[in-house]
C-alpha cells in the first residue's frame, strides 16, 4: 500500500508540474530551411538552430517554415500560400536575401502606414499583421541577418555572391539588420542582432578562402579581407571553402553547426524565460 501511495504521488506531482507545450513557427529563408536538410549542404551541418532549441526544450513543438532564397517581400506576398499555422510562439529571420535581391528596405513610416510589399519595411508590417491575426497574444521574435563574406553554393559554384562588406543596389546589409531592430524596438517584440553579434563579424565566418593567386595561379588560403576582389571561376575552379575552412560558416553565408550554436545561445534565454511565463500563467 505505501508503494502505491509513493508511485500515485510521484504520478500527481509529475503531471502538474510537467511544462505546458508550446507551439513556435519558425519563419525563414534557407538558413532555417537547411535545419531539416543538412543533406543539401553536404552533410556540412548535423543540426540546425530549431533542433538545437528543441533538444534543449522538450516541450517546444517547431514547424520550419523556411524557404530556400526567399525574402521577406515574398513571404508577405505569398503569405496566404504557405499555411502558416496558429502558434504560441513565431520568429522571423529574414532579410539577406532581400538585400542581396536590392530589395528596397524603405522606411519606418512604410512599416508604421502599413504601405504594402514594394518596401522591406512594410513587408515586415504585412507579415507581422498576418501573425497577429492567426494569434494575438503569440510572442513574436525577429532575428537580424548576419553578416556575411563571399558565397559559393556547395551544389552549384555558379550560384554565388559577394559578402556584405559592400554595398549591394546602393544598400548595405546593416541598414537591414538596423530596421529590424527598429521594428523590435517599435513593437516590444523580442530581437536577436546577429547582425552585431560578436564572434560573427565578417573575419569569423571563415578560416580562409581557397582560391588561385592571381600571380602564380598556385591555389592559396586567403584571410578576409585578403580575399575580396580575388577571382574565382566557377567553371575551372576547385570549390573555395574546404572542410578545414569551415568556421562559423560553411560556405561564406550558411551556418556552420558552430554558427547554429551561437544562434541557439541567443534563443535559449528567450525560450525560457517563454517558457518560465507560460508556466506560471497556468
Amino acid at each position: 500500500m505505501k508503494k502505491t501511495f509513493l508511485l500515485l504521488v510521484c504520478l500527481i506531482f509529475s503531471f502538474g508540474f510537467a511544462p505546458k507545450s508550446l507551439t513556435w513557427v519558425a519563419i525563414g529563408d534557407s538558413i532555417t530551411y537547411l535545419n531539416d536538410h543538412p543533406d543539401e549542404t553536404g552533410n556540412r551541418i548535423s543540426k540546425g538552430y530549431l533542433t538545437m532549441v528543441t533538444d534543449k526544450f522538450p516541450n517546444i513543438k517547431v514547424a520550419n517554415k523556411g524557404y530556400n532564397g526567399w525574402t521577406g517581400v515574398k513571404i508577405a506576398t505569398e503569405f496566404d500560400k504557405l499555411s502558416i499555422p496558429k502558434a504560441d510562439v513565431y520568429s522571423i529571420f529574414l532579410g539577406t536575401n532581400d538585400w542581396w535581391g536590392g530589395k528596397s528596405l524603405g522606411t519606418m513610416e512604410d512599416y508604421q502606414n502599413n504601405t504594402g510589399t514594394s518596401t522591406v519595411y512594410g513587408a515586415f508590417r504585412v507579415i507581422i499583421n498576418n501573425l497577429r491575426s492567426l494569434n494575438d497574444e503569440a510572442e513574436i521574435i525577429l532575428i537580424t541577418p548576419m553578416q556575411r563574406v563571399d558565397f559559393v553554393y556547395i551544389n552549384d559554384f555558379k550560384n554565388n555572391a559577394y559578402g556584405s562588406y559592400r554595398e549591394k543596389n546602393g544598400q548595405n546589409l546593416e541598414q537591414f539588420a538596423n530596421a529590424i531592430v527598429a521594428i523590435a524596438k517599435a513593437d516590444n517584440f523580442r530581437v536577436i542582432d546577429l547582425y552585431h553579434k560578436k564572434g560573427m563579424e565578417h573575419a569569423s565566418l571563415v578560416k580562409f578562402k581557397r582560391l588561385k593567386d592571381p600571380g602564380t595561379g598556385e591555389y592559396k588560403k586567403f584571410k578576409y579581407p585578403d580575399f575580396i576582389d580575388v577571382p574565382f571561376d566557377p567553371a575551372t575552379d576547385e570549390y573555395p571553402y574546404p572542410e578545414k575552412s569551415i568556421n562559423v560558416t560553411y560556405d561564406g553565408l550558411h551556418p556552420s553547426d558552430k554558427g547554429y550554436r551561437l544562434i541557439s545561445k541567443e534563443l535559449f534565454p528567450i525560450f525560457k524565460e517563454i517558457n518560465k511565463e507560460t508556466q506560471a500563467s497556468q
